[in-house]
């Protein structure tokens, strides 16, 4: 890959047309396929900004949900491809993208030094050949597309009755990205769908090339090295081989927060880099079984990168992360939000962001999905949930229905973000004689819920002047935490500096800890905040997962006092923002007490 960092999938607007953007540049980013309106909206938007002739596929057309798809990322890869070629027969003058394309590499990059070298040289004719072989080695950055696989809403016909499954939500985006002419990669996040994973069986382009080439690649993002051997092996069982372990922070990210059982990220990689090479051979194994039972050629065993997101600040941790954790390249998320040549973020939304204090990002209880989701104060959306509820109108009108999942009042599901399902609700609530503070509890976390499937993508609407008469203009927008300590608008170049070291974007805060510090104090924050929630009804097993958290931060905590005394090249790192703040973290840690927990889960706190 040209860069070491990509940009992660952010929302379902923020990063819908990054690729236009920044893949020109050699920069990979990933989009969202799972809203279908949005995608033909930005496809008919983004013709008319190339000039490309646009036919709508309406609603009415059968599997217009995978068309829709296809034909999104088949004018992405137009657009990209035209771009890269333009850029490729540019002169090399100041200002020209040519000369962005190379002077945005690492340092340590070897087409970096080629570019530096030409620059140099003063013999006229070496000097165009030279640049000749620099625009032999451009290429654009990965357009990769992302599903959360157990978002799989079920559809039905206009007859009421179920479709087949393969028109289920993520089935049909599958087949969208599956039938494009993008050579992309397919992140499936969200946890394992097996039906969704034998389904990639159905298209050869995930299948080998006769050269051992994969058109198509899988990307499995996981939290911990147990779920991505298990989810890599059945893949491999059915001869589809994973080409990258996009492994991200449970808590220290945007979006859904997928708390691990008190996993760090630090003794994650730690693993995933001990067990690297027995995790390849492993699969490796069970696929070129699988290859030859199939009767496939398979010359040689695909790569495989590890790569890591979640609350990445500065260049440090970023080259330490890579280096230590041999690792091929790190997601950068959500300072991207503040970066208007990369994302597509509406104006107001982007000024709040830039003028946040860390009050303002949390993770509420927001999601339909009833995941824990890491939210912005200040966003129109939040705002207007609030003043919904101060008219007695809780809930939002539901109209895309991609997080219906919830058959408590009905028959057929429905979005529990929902005016419908929050009214049925609350009357329930009513009804059961509950103490006032038990009843305001309940009635806080039902009217919490908000319309993501609205809200995340209203920004794109408002950003390119596309919102409809009528239609809601509440922005919903889902950062991590480490976005706080980020106080302005970027540039693409200052961004792309600050990651490699030759600028710092955060010399105004020097008092930020360590990106292992933060996801840490996030992980005593999330027990703390569990164990007050159900310190007056604790069950068995709620007390044995909080001892099990406790156990795991535990021996996270103690990976880290160790790491702190070995790592040579990087001490400076681990002296001033790792080592201060771990034991304030300790000491906080020391403090949760559910009951009585057994000695050996309180011996190290």
């Amino acid at each position: 890959m040209t860069h070491s960092f990509h940009i992660p999938v952010l929302g379902l607007a923020f990063s819908i047309d990054t690729p236009l953007k920044v893949a020109h540049y050699g920069i990979s980013s990933v989009v969202s396929i799972v809203d279908d309106e949005l995608i033909e909206r930005m496809r008919q938007f983004h013709c008319q900004q190339a000039n490309i002739p646009y036919q709508a596929i309406n609603k009415k057309t059968p599997d217009f949900r995978a068309l829709r798809i296809t034909a999104y990322l088949d004018l992405i890869d137009e657009v990209v491809t035209r771009q890269t070629d333009r850029l490729k027969q540019q002169s090399f003058e100041t200002g020209a993208d040519i000369q962005r394309y190379f002077r945005w590499l690492p340092e340590h990059s070897k087409l970096k030094g080629m570019y530096s070298a030409m620059l140099l040289e003063h013999d006229e004719t070496e000097k165009k050949r030279m640049q000749e072989v620099l625009r032999s080695y451009i290429v654009a950055g990965s357009v990769d597309v992302n599903i959360m696989a157990k978002v799989d809403k079920l559809n039905f016909g206009d007859n009421g009755f179920p479709l087949d499954e393969k028109y289920t939500d993520a089935m049909a985006a599958l087949r969208g990205a599956a039938n494009s002419k993008l050579r992309t990669s397919v992140v499936l996040s969200a946890g394992m769908n097996p039906k969704l994973y034998t389904y990639l069986n159905e298209f050869p382009d995930f299948m080998p090339d006769g050269t051992g080439k994969l058109k198509k690649r899988i990307t499995l993002k996981v939290s911990d090295y147990r779920s991505a051997l298990i989810q890599a092996k059945f893949l491999a069982k059915r001869g589809l081989w994973v080409s990258e372990f996009r492994i991200e922070s449970g808590l220290n990210c945007g979006g859904h927060a997928f708390a691990t059982d008190g996993f760090l990220l630090g003794p994650i990689l730690e693993e995933f880099k001990t067990k690297k090479e027995s995790l390849i051979n492993e699969l490796a194994e069970i696929y070129s079984k699988r290859m030859l039972e199939l009767g496939k050629q398979c010359p040689e065993i695909p790569r495989t990168r590890f790569t890591v997101q979640g609350g990445i600040g500065t260049s440090e941790e970023h080259e330490f992360l890579l280096h230590y954790y041999q690792l091929d390249a790190a997601g950068w998320g959500s300072p991207f939000l503040l970066v208007p040549e990369a994302t597509t973020v509406d104006d107001h939304t982007l000024n709040e962001l830039a003028n946040a204090s860390h009050e303002d990002f949390y993770v509420s209880g927001a999601s339909p999905l009833g995941v824990p989701f890491n939210n912005f104060r200040k966003s129109t959306a939040e705002q207007q949930r609030i003043e919904r509820i101060a008219i007695n109108r809780p809930g939002s009108p539901c109209t895309k229905k991609y997080l219906v999942s919830n058959t408590e009042f009905t028959d057929q599901p429905i979005c529990t973000a929902s005016r419908q399902y929050q009214n049925k609700k609350i009357k329930q609530l009513k009804s059961l004689g509950l103490t006032p503070d038990e009843y305001n509890r309940q009635l806080n976390a039902v009217m919490e819920k908000t319309c993501l499937c609205e809200g995340l993508a209203a920004s794109a609407y408002v950003k390119n002047k596309l919102l409809k008469a009528k239609e809601n203009r509440a922005v919903a927008i889902c950062p991590g935490p480490n976005l706080a300590w980020f106080n302005r608008k970027y540039a693409l170049e200052e961004i792309i500096d600050h990651i490699y070291g030759r600028n710092n974007l955060l010399e105004h805060a020097p008092q930020r800890p360590n990106m292992f510090i933060n996801e840490l104090n996030l992980y005593i924050q999330h027990l703390k905040k569990f164990v007050d929630d159900n310190r007056h009804g604790i069950t068995d097993k709620q007390e044995q997962y909080v001892a099990r958290f406790k156990a795991q931060l535990s021996e996270g905590i103690a990976y880290y006092e160790k790491l702190c005394t070995y790592v040579n090249d990087f001490t400076t790192i681990f002296s001033q923002h790792v080592l201060p703040h771990l034991e304030r973290a300790k000491l906080q840690f020391s403090t949760i007490q559910l009951r009585s927990l057994p000695p050996e889960f309180t011996k190290n706190t």
